[in-house]
């Protein structure tokens, strides 16, 4: 593979270390992380299993971070992303390519001791995910790895438990939509130097008015499923942190145009107070 060409390296940035960490995309592989291992410790899977799950999650997602900045390095290096420690020089593609391979290559064993079916449908979603890094961001269907690898990860969870049971409907739905609506809120302060780049995904398309739209409406339905979907009454405190949920929602819809992180950001602080609230009303994935 051709080594992409980078910016030389400056002083005053960021160590190697540094460097190769915030190439990982650290904060929603550390979120997506945290809420899987939550799911699991409530799920019954004990300490063992939950950090074995958790093991898991965690590399499967800095491959794909590693990876998104390692197939975008040239792009990042023509938009002048200073963000981007391989553009700029922080960090050498060489070492990306290796943190990439050796996260991969942990996290099969990793998923496959959780059991087959389990560790299966995790490794899909991980493959989904690569996926759309290495082309599928480009096109209509830029919603569809997402939808796949996050609606895949409450089956990861319930499948590792004894009798392999397959999560309710409702929770995987919900993860379906916190996952588009995380990749609406993710592509919202790129969106000009991705057109730019013939990086035409579905809320790309849309500009900057649909994009905060689809986030906002999937972001809303996702806690409203969660919420609302298990069986029995739904209490106050649900009630009141569904309606917080929703107008943070509306505020990702309504923010300005421009590099914001916040609208990501905010998404990231949905997706774990979905599952807080779900936690909350004690119920269970399967």
């Amino acid at each position: 593979m051709a080594t992409p060409a980078v910016a030389e390296p400056r002083r005053g940035r960021p160590g190697r270390a540094v460097g190769l960490l915030l190439a990982a995309h650290l904060a929603p592989s550390a979120v997506v992380t945290a809420v899987v291992a939550a799911l699991a410790a409530a799920s019954g899977r004990g300490g063992a299993g939950t950090v074995l799950i958790a093991a898991a999650v965690l590399t499967g997602q800095l491959s794909v971070g590693w990876s998104n900045d390692l197939i975008d390095a040239d792009r990042d290096v023509a938009a002048a992303r200073h963000d981007k420690p391989l553009a700029t020089g922080a960090v050498s593609a060489r070492a990306v390519t290796i943190a990439a391979g050796c996260a991969l290559a942990a996290c099969v064993p990793l998923s496959l001791a959780n059991g087959w079916q389990a560790g299966g449908a995790h490794l899909v979603g991980v493959a989904a995910a690569w996926g759309y890094n290495l082309g599928v961001k480009r096109t209509v269907w830029s919603w569809l790895p997402y939808a796949v690898a996050f609606g895949l990860l409450p089956a990861f969870v319930t499948l590792s438990l004894p009798g392999t049971p397959w999560p309710h409907w409702w929770a995987s739905a919900g993860a379906v939509l916190l996952g588009v609506g995380a990749h609406a809120a993710n592509v919202l302060p790129d969106i000009e130097d991705d057109l730019a780049a013939n990086v035409r995904g579905l809320p790309q398309r849309g500009g900057h008015r649909g994009a905060r739209t689809l986030a906002a409406a999937a972001l809303g339905a996702g806690s409203a499923v969660l919420v609302l979907g298990p069986a029995g009454p739904v209490g106050v405190p649900a009630r009141v942190g569904l309606a917080v949920t929703c107008a943070l929602s509306l505020s990702v819809a309504l923010w300005p145009a421009g590099r914001s992180r916040a609208p990501f950001l905010i998404c990231l602080g949905l997706a774990v107070s979905g599952v807080a609230l779900l936690l909350l009303r004690g119920a269970r994935l399967a």
